[in-house]
């Protein structure tokens, strides 16, 4: 039987995949900032499954100082997209 950690895991694999493809296509610089938003909430959501598997606390500290700088980068791309920097 299949793990469902694994299959939890596959799909969010899945999902990281499609918003690659979204970053590397999008027509406009704002696709490409809310697909690379999307690819880091969806590494929040991996670290955090990865934490639940492996039964260790350790990982949502990591997860949530990565959610952290991810939206402050996503502040500042959003900026420099809008031309305030």
């Amino acid at each position: 039987m299949i793990d469902i950690w694994a299959l939890v895991l596959g799909l969010l694999l899945l999902f990281v995949v499609g918003a690659m493809i979204r970053l590397w296509l999008g027509p406009t610089s704002a696709d490409r900032a809310v697909a690379l938003d999307a690819v880091n909430t969806i590494t929040v959501c991996a670290i955090i499954v990865f934490g639940v598997a492996f039964n260790e606390t350790v990982f949502v500290d990591v997860a949530i100082v990565y959610a952290l700088l991810s939206f402050v980068g996503t502040l500042w791309l959003a900026r420099y997209i809008g031309g305030d920097l």
